[in-house]
């Protein structure tokens, strides 16, 4: 009876043509996350020779004024993408992984980012987790929404209550032989993505595929619990199609929307304020005052005194400095909102399996927004660390040939995944937990 009911099922000529689709739009994915892999990855390779060149060249223009040489020097601080990046994109595609900085003030460079197509950002990226998510759930309803109500609509279902030995078993060996199709398809899709973005077997790697698989499950239960209600065709498939728009579109807008007017953000603004108007003020106020704020800040460096004849290096990296520290509560501010926003979103999505879903597969990917966050603190570590450096020759009026330039290349950052079983997968179990007892349940009238 397996067999017949597996070969049945392969005899549709419409269950053929959505396999087929779904498999080419997960090979589209699966592309797009390589094109997006290989564009930053060759952008960092532009970025190792650009700034070995970018360094030469302004050292050869400036090298007896090192104040004027640091104001022109920008050094890289990289990102570089994980490899499972290429499956959930996540909001990388907006977020740079490359910071060229100066030792200038830091806020009003931190936030800046590339120029994007604003249709692309529109639109979207077509990568597997937005394959797994949102059109995986769609092959699920269409393979199953008439599961039963199909065997009523024909008149088969009275013989099949006389002669199998169990009606719910029947059932069961049905929906398992979509279910094989399914984790078939999901097998090819993932193992095709392992080997075509060179994903290491790593736990990440084995976290995604079983995320992906109790996600595939919820959705199976979920179909079984509604085709067991014994409606017809018709009203199991609007309802079906009415739970996927439900949870997939309006819940997750509805959240953002609460998320957004809950934790606003105009310190946003005020921070770029704030940042400016700590620099550009202190062209207008009293040396001596901006070198003591200064020097309350960095006292190691108050052995140089208060040149405040004329223009000098020294008191203008001071107001550079200021603007960063000016602008320092709104800065805070600014990263608690955002701190508490992600924080609510990841808790109300422990009861949306697929907001769940992308939020994990961001994690996993490196491609979360807390994570770009952690990048962009440790951009502030790395611009301090050059600051540090700088500031004692630049104060000491050193000429640029000092230095030894070549020990400056772009730096790494090592993003760690914090990710954790127990906190990513219990709520794709028991939501599938949950779906199984109702349909238990609601089984037993058949």
């Amino acid at each position: 009876m397996y067999r017949l009911l597996f070969l049945q099922f392969l005899r549709s000529r419409a269950v053929i043509a959505s396999v087929v689709l779904i498999l080419i739009l997960g090979a589209i994915s699966i592309g797009i996350g390589h094109q997006f892999l290989s564009q930053k990855k060759a952008a960092i390779e532009q970025v190792k020779s650009h700034q070995k060149s970018h360094i030469e060249r302004n050292v050869e223009l400036h090298k007896d004024d090192l104040g004027l040489l640091m104001y022109y020097l920008k050094f890289a601080f990289v990102n570089p993408p994980n490899h499972l990046a290429g499956l959930s994109i996540g909001q990388s595609d907006i977020n740079p992984n490359v910071q060229r900085i100066t030792i200038k003030n830091l806020e009003g460079q931190r936030y800046d980012t590339d120029l994007v197509n604003p249709m692309n950002l529109q639109s979207g990226n077509l990568d597997l987790s937005f394959v797994l998510i949102y059109l995986f759930p769609l092959l699920i309803i269409v393979f199953t929404f008439n599961l039963l109500s199909e065997e009523t609509e024909t008149g088969t279902w009275r013989l099949v209550s006389v002669q199998a030995p169990s009606k719910l078993k029947y059932l069961l060996t049905k929906l398992s032989v979509r279910m094989i199709l399914i984790y078939v398809v999901l097998g090819i899709l993932l193992t095709t993505a392992k080997i075509a973005l060179s994903i290491p077997l790593d736990t990440n790697f084995m976290m995604f595929v079983l995320l992906s698989s109790l996600y595939v499950l919820f959705w199976f239960t979920l179909c079984f619990f509604v085709i067991n209600f014994k409606k017809n065709s018709g009203f199991n498939a609007v309802l079906l199609l009415s739970v996927w728009l439900l949870l997939l579109i309006l819940f997750p807008a509805g959240i953002n929307a609460y998320v957004t007017n809950k934790y606003p953000v105009p310190e946003a603004l005020s921070t770029m304020i704030s940042q400016r108007d700590g620099y550009h003020t202190k062209w207008d106020t009293d040396k001596k005052e901006t070198l003591k704020k200064f020097y309350d800040h960095y006292p190691q460096f108050q052995k140089f005194g208060y040149p405040t004849e004329g223009f000098n290096w020294t008191w203008y990296y001071a107001m550079q400095q200021m603007g960063d520290d000016e602008s320092l509560k709104d800065t805070r501010a600014f990263r608690q909102k955002i701190n508490e926003r992600e924080n609510t979103s990841k808790q109300l999505s422990a009861f949306l399996p697929n907001m769940h879903l992308q939020l994990a597969f961001n994690e996993l990917s490196g491609t979360s927004l807390h994570q770009h966050l952690n990048f962009l603190d440790a951009t502030g570590d790395f611009h301090e660390e050059l600051r540090l450096f700088f500031y004692p020759s630049i104060f000491e009026e050193l000429s640029g040939d000092k230095i030894d330039w070549k020990q400056f290349e772009p730096e790494y950052f090592n993003q760690k995944v914090n990710h954790s079983s127990l906190g990513t997968l219990p709520p794709l179990v028991l939501a599938s937990i949950l779906m199984f007892i109702l349909c238990t349940v609601v089984a037993k009238k058949l």
